[in-house]
């Protein structure tokens, strides 16, 4: 596979206003965000998506129309053919184009009957308002968005500062808002969020230094775009990479820093099916041999130690009690949603798959030790989605009803604590193995 893997140090993500016509302004916005309550459907996968997988790609090719699919690839978030230094050889190119051809292969390999790439990158960027461009996109049922850097999404299709849709990308949210799939993967599922979408950054740093409008050369520091990307989903924040590059802690911060009160934390290779986004009817499904990870900030409080032993809060009220240095949250629920499981954004419930069932603890094995519960980057010998692990021993185990994990990094180091609260509940097909979890109480405490 000829697509770059995306370095786990950027973010990727998006939001912007919904524009149902060519024209721009709030007349245009509103009569969008109304027709796109009638609309399709998008999949977005958290990255990673293998060539191999027939359940995502085929579910992408059914809804655009299956074996009469026409499927529009946008690759702007590659760096353009000028930049790569191996353009002209097709076994080791990566950019816009080539990665376009790779995606546009695939999907016609998969059984859609045709797939184009869609000419807009930063090489071309007067292609994002070109008519011939449009009327390209007007011919195609489904559209996906790949890997790579967000920002250059920004730039290419929403008019860079003005965060305006160029004609392209209003064609695309027309065409979704009569009924098409837009799917995305990595940077291309991010790009669909609405505002304080993140920009990068890692977990230790997030949850020390707090999080800042912008995007940042220091990967590790946690950045977010207040105007968002596309806006296609915008019932909770979006991260991607979650459990690969151990991001729940940057997902958690972000979120209690810019009032959020969801994040959907999507993990490589699978994708979440979300019907008619943004209207009262959405829902979703997860697909795929992972999982996507709901968190409910509902009822967070944080507290932030100052000089002096005095105490400010961010975010709500403070937590009782005295907090270690730095900065702490509480009443965070986690929910943790595997193959076939549906979500109500709405009534905010998780619906576990026909044939999980909850599962009673069996195991007399205590939690593992964990001491580097975010996966750390600077962790030598770091094992991913670190805190899953954690979180489904514990569901497993009878002797526990809470574990603690901590960051690899200390000064301070961040303790989190997994509780099985009033209404936890472990899913699974068999007694052995929690696959699904619901509604685990997570607090992090500096320390």
């Amino acid at each position: 596979m000829r697509t770059p893997l995306r370095s786990r140090r950027t973010a990727l993500t998006g939001a912007t206003a919904l524009l149902l016509t060519l024209a721009v302004g709030p007349a245009a916005a509103a009569d969008t965000h109304q027709a796109q309550r009638q609309g399709g459907s998008l999949v977005l996968i958290g990255g990673g998506l293998k060539e191999n997988n027939t359940q995502v790609y085929g579910e992408i090719i059914e809804r655009a129309g299956g074996a009469r699919a026409r499927i529009g690839v946008i690759t702007a978030s590659s760096v353009p053919a000028a930049q790569d230094p191996y353009a002209d050889d097709p076994d080791r190119c990566s950019n816009s184009e080539c990665n376009g051809a790779y995606y546009s292969d695939l999907f016609k390999r998969h059984g859609a009957a045709d797939a184009q790439w869609i000419p807009v990158d930063l090489d071309h960027i007067a292609n994002a308002d070109s008519a011939a461009v449009v009327r390209q996109v007007n011919s195609m049922s489904g559209f996906f968005f790949g890997g790579g850097d967000q920002s250059r999404y920004l730039t290419t299709l929403l008019n860079g500062a003005a965060h305006t849709d160029s004609k392209v990308l209003a064609a695309i949210r027309a065409k979704l808002a009569r009924g098409a799939v837009v799917a995305g993967s990595s940077a291309g599922a991010q790009i669909a969020a609405g505002a304080d979408m993140v920009t990068g950054g890692e977990s230790y740093e997030g949850l020390r230094d707090g999080s800042s409008a912008g995007y940042f050369e220091d990967a590790t520091r946690l950045g977010y775009e207040p105007d968002g990307g596309f806006g296609f989903l915008r019932s909770g924040l979006i991260d991607t990479h979650t459990g690969a590059y151990g991001r729940e802690g940057r997902a958690i911060r972000l979120a209690a820093d810019t009032g959020h009160d969801r994040v959907y934390a999507l993990e490589e290779n699978t994708a979440l099916v979300v019907e008619q986004p943004g209207g009262p009817r959405e829902r979703l499904r997860i697909l795929g041999p992972r999982g996507v990870a709901v968190l409910d900030l509902r009822r967070a409080r944080t507290t932030t130690a100052m000089p002096g032993g005095r105490e400010r809060a961010p975010r709500k009220v403070t937590v009782s009690g005295t907090p270690g240095p730095g900065w702490s949250l509480s009443g965070v629920r986690y929910s943790y949603l595997t193959d076939g499981d549906r979500y109500d954004p709405r009534h905010w419930r998780a619906l576990p798959a026909p044939g999980k069932r909850p599962l009673a603890p069996r195991s007399v094995t205590p939690v593992p030790a964990n001491a580097d519960v975010f996966h750390s980057v600077a962790h030598p010998d770091g094992v991913p989605y670190s805190f899953l692990t954690t979180a489904r021993a514990l569901a497993a185990t009878r002797v526990q009803h809470q574990a603690e994990a901590t960051t690899y990094e200390d000064g301070p180091r961040f303790t989190v604590t997994f509780r099985k609260a009033p209404g936890f509940t472990a899913w699974g097909t068999n007694d052995a193995a929690p696959q699904t979890l619901t509604e685990l109480d997570i607090r992090i405490t500096a320390r």
